[in-house]
């Protein structure tokens, strides 16, 4: 008996497919931190780590990120409500509503609200190369006290991050 099964592969026209996701303001795994809130609003499972889409809020004073890199994906700031302070190599900005600030990967940056009102800003990783785990991670790891410097640093580069000054990585105001 034969086994052979005859299947038609058509190489002219497009399958379509209603793979779209619509997620409201109110949406989205939130992840809370001390001074940081983080929603998860398109993740790296939806876009198949194409894409990622995060609201962070940052509260008065908060250090999202140090001096830091990525060697595989970029990432895009748009601030939707206060003043963004943001490093990019040796510059810094104050990057105010409806400023973006795009950042290529290799180019060195960090990010914090030098103000006291909070800060709400979007934030695109492109592509996402699971950048959930990261914020979890993250979650985890600035909660402890202290914080262990070796296991922050090793989420950093598992999750395609790298500091520019390890022995200044920690996101806390000296």
């Amino acid at each position: 008996m034969n086994n052979i099964v005859d299947t038609k592969t058509d190489y002219f026209n497009d399958v379509l497919e209603n793979r779209a996701t619509v997620i409201v303001p109110d949406e989205g795994e939130q992840l809370l931190l001390k001074d940081i809130e983080f929603t998860l609003k398109v993740t790296s499972e939806m876009s198949n780590d194409q894409l990622g889409v995060y609201k962070i809020t940052l509260n008065p004073m908060a250090i999202g990120a140090k001096l830091h890199y990525h060697r595989f994906m970029d990432e895009t700031f748009i601030v939707d409500k206060g003043e963004l302070t943001i490093q990019v190599g040796e510059q810094v900005f104050k990057a105010g509503k409806g400023a973006i600030v795009y950042v290529p990967r290799f180019t060195p940056h960090g990010f914090q609200n030098d103000t006291e009102e909070k800060v709400e800003l979007t934030l695109l990783f492109n592509p996402s190369q699971k950048r959930e785990g990261f914020f979890r991670g993250l979650q985890e790891t600035l909660s402890e006290e202290p914080i262990d410097p070796k296991k922050y640093l090793k989420l950093y580069n598992k999750y395609d991050s790298f500091p520019v000054d390890t022995s200044n990585m920690i996101p806390k105001r000296d």
